[in-house]
């Protein structure tokens, strides 16, 4: 097999410039001792050969299209007992790669793009780092900081977690079939809270609660929550949710969680 035909239904573009995918490996980092690197989606492994490159860690790809499998097992010898021929949405890292910090890389296919990042953020205190290629338009809104319009659920829970840095942008004729849209890679490397300063799992409803109507006040769209009249009189209920940074969605999450106790 010479060749992988790109699925239109797996959101496939495969990158054909040897020099982009040399860039994009060399933007990893390998932060907190990491030596595990699993690449997402290397349909026909133009990201793997340049990681392959690399003896400083090992490399590990998974992979959802049965015929990407086929041709890697066929041209890269080397990752025999590496190739996971599985969906990546649905793999459990924790016993892929058992107490191991590690790197995620790959041209994530465009359809799940914001999938994988919720993923990553289950296994937050595993995923070090993250360098990913993906549609610039939702690269943007993951870097974005409060106050603009594209600032939104995912800008604010990677935040929390990571630092996110937009790194380059790449034009659609690299690529085969070349998308309709620019791309943009970009860098995420686990930051110092390790746990935040309260209810994890509510911080997440509260986020997504608060941009679900996020051109309400928030003292309206976080009704769902049930808080009485004389609990929102705080300023910040006189907000909307892209006006808030993580550390004061942080602090609103205790307000809600005081109440929550207190009922």
């Amino acid at each position: 097999m010479d060749h992988v035909s790109p699925k239109k239904h797996l959101g496939q573009h495969f990158l054909a410039e040897p020099s982009i995918a040399q860039r994009i490996v060399e933007s990893l980092r390998l932060p907190d001792g990491v030596t595990e690197v699993l690449e997402i989606g290397p349909g026909m492994g133009v990201l793997t050969g340049s990681l392959l490159q690399h003896s400083e860690y090992q490399t590990t790809v998974v992979e959802i299209d049965r015929e990407s499998v086929a041709y890697l097992e066929q041209h890269f010898p080397s990752l025999h007992g590496r190739i996971i021929s599985a969906d990546f949405l649905r793999q459990d890292l924790g016993q892929l790669f058992p107490g191991k910090p590690m790197s995620i890389i790959g041209n994530f296919p465009y359809n799940i793009s914001t999938q994988i990042f919720f993923q990553v953020l289950n296994h937050r205190q595993q995923v070090r780092e993250v360098v990913g290629m993906l549609q610039k338009e939702v690269a943007d809104r993951m870097a974005e900081p409060p106050g603009s319009k594209v600032y939104g659920i995912m800008s604010v829970l990677l935040q929390a977690y990571y630092k996110v840095e937009m790194l380059f942008t790449v034009p659609p004729h690299v690529f085969v079939p070349p998308p309709k849209v620019q791309s943009a890679v970009i860098r995420l490397t686990r930051n110092e809270t390790e746990k935040l300063d309260c209810d994890e799992k509510l911080f997440f409803q509260v986020v997504k609660q608060a941009f679900q109507t996020r051109r309400k006040t928030l003292r309206n769209a976080l009704k769902p929550f049930g808080m009485p009249a004389e609990m929102t009189t705080d300023p910040i209920f006189d907000k909307r949710a892209e006006q808030l940074g993580v550390p004061e969605f942080i602090g609103l999450t205790q307000l809600i969680d005081k109440h929550r106790q207190e009922r």
